[in-house]
């Protein structure tokens, strides 16, 4: 896990934890935190619409997962050396969404893509669309579940996007909240690795991430930077809560903007000499962390 500066939100959240009560939780007097005023509006300088022109995205369960979300695909090729049995479950797929199939040689499929590496399948689609932070907190709502929300503070590498919203579905979190400039958005890359769970977890885009914590922090949840030197170890705390995990740059870990914005720091035990984790690798121990202690407690409701 990237590491970055920890500012001085974790002390402050340290003395909110040892308070009257004594308590290990992240939680106020009545097992939650303040939360903004019903009615007031949700500040964040959040963004949705569309992430870019029309484009190409290619791989089995990608085109799938595009034809049976409903989310428009425009046309579909296949290769004409594709193995039939896959084939024909994707031609019938595509059918049923109303979709154009067109065979042909892999080499026209390579020069539509600009690569090799799309397993003899690739479909033409409509930009991605983001979601809105306001979205995410209503799926949260009506799951009657704490919200989960995973915050990535200037990721850049597509693998580890897609990577992260895959593990993001897989984990049942709400959704994941991303930076407009200096970080990757949702390209056919990202939604290729995402094994096509970018089709069903919301992605937020928003100007300032720092802003975001603190409007969500009025929603009541509460939000961790995870970090190499973070104060306690993930599995310490008690995250079985409303929750926003704040996961940092590659290479250059959490902002320290951002990380002082954090209610706490936490990070994963580390026992060999590697001193990091691959940011998606850790996102997604941090997450099954969540799960597993969500779990234990029998899937508590919010």
């Amino acid at each position: 896990m990237s590491s970055g500066k920890v500012g001085t939100s974790g002390a402050s959240a340290m003395d909110r934890m040892n308070g009257k009560n004594g308590s290990n939780r992240l939680r106020g007097k009545n097992g939650a935190r303040e939360t903004k005023k019903r009615g007031e509006p949700f500040l964040t300088g959040e963004e949705g619409g569309l992430s870019g022109a029309e484009e190409f995205i290619g791989g089995k369960h990608a085109v799938l997962s595009a034809l049976q979300s409903g989310r428009p695909v425009h046309k579909l090729w296949i290769a004409d050396s594709a193995q039939k049995q896959w084939a024909d479950q994707m031609e019938a797929a595509a059918r049923q969404a109303g979709v154009t199939v067109q065979y042909a040689d892999r080499r026209r499929l390579d020069q539509l893509i600009g690569h090799d590496r799309h397993q003899g399948v690739i479909a033409q689609i409509a930009a991605y669309e983001y979601a809105d932070v306001g979205d995410i907190l209503e799926r949260a709502r009506a799951s009657e579940e704490h919200p989960f929300i995973l915050v990535l503070d200037e990721i850049e590498d597509p693998h580890n996007l897609g990577s992260i919203l895959r593990t993001a579905d897989c984990a049942g979190a709400h959704g994941v909240i991303i930076p407009k400039r200096r970080a990757v958005g949702l390209t056919q890359a990202v939604a290729k690795t995402s094994a096509g769970a970018v089709e069903h977890v919301p992605v937020a885009r928003v100007t300032n991430i720092a802003q975001t914590l603190e409007s969500l922090k009025k929603e009541g949840i509460w939000t961790i930077a995870a970090a190499g030197e973070g104060s306690q170890l993930i599995h310490e705390l008690d995250l079985n809560m409303p929750l926003a995990l704040v996961i940092g740059n590659e290479h250059r870990g959490i902002g320290r903007l951002v990380m002082e914005t954090c209610d706490l720091t936490a990070r994963i035990p580390m026992y060999g000499k590697t001193e990091s984790l691959n940011a998606s690798v850790a996102a997604g121990i941090l997450m099954y962390e969540v799960v597993r202690q969500r779990k234990l407690a029998g899937g508590a409701r919010a």
